[in-house]
C-alpha cells in the first residue's frame, strides 16, 4: 500500500516545498501547470500509477481541482478504484465509504475555490480593460518575427549569432529553421 502525493503549482516559478512536508510518501508527482482543468500530465501519470489500497495525499482541495465537478468526478473516481484520498489542510479523507458530513465539506469548499478562481478571473479582466482603457496594456508576449530569423539565417548567421541578435532562444531560431 503506497503512500504517493501529488503536487501542483500554477506556474514553474513557484515553490513547492511547503505542500506535504513531513508526510512520508512513497512517490510524489507534481505538476506546473494550473489546475483550471484535469489535462495535466504528471496527475494523469499518478492516476495510472496509483493501485487497490494506496492513499493520495494532496495539501489542499485547490492543489486538486479548481472546478467543482472535476473534483467530485476525480474523488469518485479514485475512490472507486479503492484509492484512499487525503487533503491535509481541509483534514479531509475519502475512502469510498459513505460519509454525508465529508461530502458536504468537500462539495462546499469545492464550491468556494471555483468561485474563488472565477473572481480572481473577473478582476484580471477587469484590470486588463482599465489598463486598455488607459492605453498601459500591452497585450500578451510578444509574437516571434519569423522573417527575420529567415532573413538573418539566409544571409549565413549562425543560429546562435541569430538568436543573440532578435532576442530569441535558440531553441526558437532551430524551429524556424526547420521550417525553412
Amino acid at each position: 500500500m503506497a503512500q504517493v502525493g501529488y503536487i501542483r503549482v500554477s506556474t514553474v516559478d513557484q515553490n513547492t516545498e511547503r505542500q506535504l512536508e513531513g508526510v512520508q510518501l512513497d512517490r510524489v508527482f507534481e505538476d506546473k501547470c494550473s489546475g483550471k482543468d484535469t489535462k495535466r500530465p504528471k496527475l494523469t501519470e499518478m492516476l495510472a500509477y496509483v493501485r487497490d489500497g494506496d492513499t493520495i495525499h494532496v495539501h489542499d482541495i485547490s492543489r486538486m481541482a479548481r472546478n467543482l465537478e472535476d473534483l467530485l468526478a476525480m474523488v469518485k473516481q479514485i475512490n472507486a478504484k479503492n484509492i484512499a484520498i487525503q487533503f491535509h489542510k481541509e483534514n479531509l479523507r475519502f475512502t469510498g465509504e459513505s460519509n454525508p458530513m465529508q461530502e458536504l465539506m468537500l462539495s462546499m469548499l469545492g464550491a468556494v475555490y471555483q468561485f474563488e478562481r472565477s473572481m480572481m478571473l473577473e478582476r484580471q479582466r477587469e484590470g486588463i480593460a482599465l489598463a486598455k482603457a488607459a492605453g498601459k496594456y500591452k497585450g500578451g508576449k510578444p509574437m516571434i518575427d519569423k522573417e527575420a530569423i529567415v532573413r538573418e539565417l539566409s544571409s549565413g548567421t549562425s543560429i546562435r549569432k541569430t538568436a543573440e541578435k532578435l532576442g530569441v532562444s535558440i531553441s526558437t531560431v532551430q524551429r524556424v529553421k526547420e521550417t525553412m
